[in-house]
């Protein structure tokens, strides 16, 4: 019933995959932050379905690692180095990628900074803000827009972007990161409303937690259910494959209705857990920091 459910397209790109070949083969696959975490595990699963990877990173050291053991599991993958909050840098991506590989055919938008941090800590430092917007929005906005009129012209391309269960939830502490994570959210299904008819689309995925470096800094998450970095990627290829609008967990879900239906009630219950869950250690920190 559920194959009836879905779109033709979809249930091409399934019954494709049953057969053993995966819609990414032969594809260039382009992914940010594929030096760690979720971006290294979507690279080597797109990799390991047949699509060449192109890891995209600040790290040089640790994007030759992965490329390394991309290359000795038998796929193919090229490392590009680059500070994807340098608008420079990006530009210069974009044009050496095209020269290099042609049209990016999937995108997936997974570099970003998490900050955790009360308002009441936040008064100076308006820092966190701009740190989260460079890297969270500015950055797969530039990119994006750099690789879209290749996409276009030859009438394929699909994004996928790493966000957070957290836009839906509006949950305290993670104003200056949900805050960038929405504005990649809006700007993404505007994009894909005007790209949709060169059959270039979008996914806005917003996991729940991901056990990753990003999230050690914060001591409330240690015992808290999560996936593996392998989980997610598994997820982020499977929407690289079906391309749906959002994959989002079930209680994002009902808490976005709660805060449409019922938003002073969802305050309070936020209000509530704000309080009974502190800053961590690192937020607590007044130190400023150095980049």
């Amino acid at each position: 019933m559920g194959l009836l459910l879905q779109t033709p397209r979809a249930r091409l790109r399934r019954l494709v995959r049953r057969s053993g070949t995966s819609p990414l083969s032969g594809r260039t696959v382009l992914v940010t932050g594929a030096s760690s975490g979720i971006g290294e595990a979507t690279a080597r699963a797109a990799a390991a379905r047949g699509a060449h990877v192109l890891l995209v990173a600040r790290r040089a050291d640790d994007l030759a690692r992965v490329r390394a053991d991309v290359e000795a599991a038998g796929g193919r993958a090229t490392a590009h180095p680059c500070d994807l909050t340098d608008g420079d840098a990006v530009d210069d991506l974009v044009a050496k990628v095209l020269v290099e590989h042609g049209p990016v055919d999937y995108l997936v938008n997974n570099a970003g900074r998490s900050i955790r941090r009360s308002l009441s800590l936040s008064y100076d430092r308006f820092h966190d803000v701009e740190r989260t917007i460079a890297i969270n929005y500015l950055a797969p906005v530039r990119l994006t827009l750099g690789l879209l009129p290749a996409m276009r012209e030859q009438r394929f391309g699909h994004v996928v972007n790493i966000l957070s269960w957290g836009v839906q939830m509006k949950a305290p502490k993670f104003s200056a990161y949900l805050g960038s994570k929405s504005a990649l959210d809006t700007w993404s299904r505007i994009a894909g409303r005007e790209t949709y008819a060169d059959n270039v689309t979008f996914t806005n995925m917003r996991f729940g937690l991901v056990r990753t470096p990003m999230v050690v800094p914060t001591e409330s998450f240690e015992d808290r259910r999560a996936l593996t970095a392998e989980q997610a990627a598994d997820r982020v290829v499977r929407a690289l494959e079906d391309r749906p609008v959002v994959v989002n967990v079930p209680f994002g879900s009902i808490g976005e209705q709660l805060n449409i239906l019922a938003p002073r009630l969802s305050d309070a219950l936020m209000s509530r857990f704000d309080r009974m869950v502190p800053d961590s250690k690192a937020a607590s920190e007044k130190v400023r920091p150095t980049s």
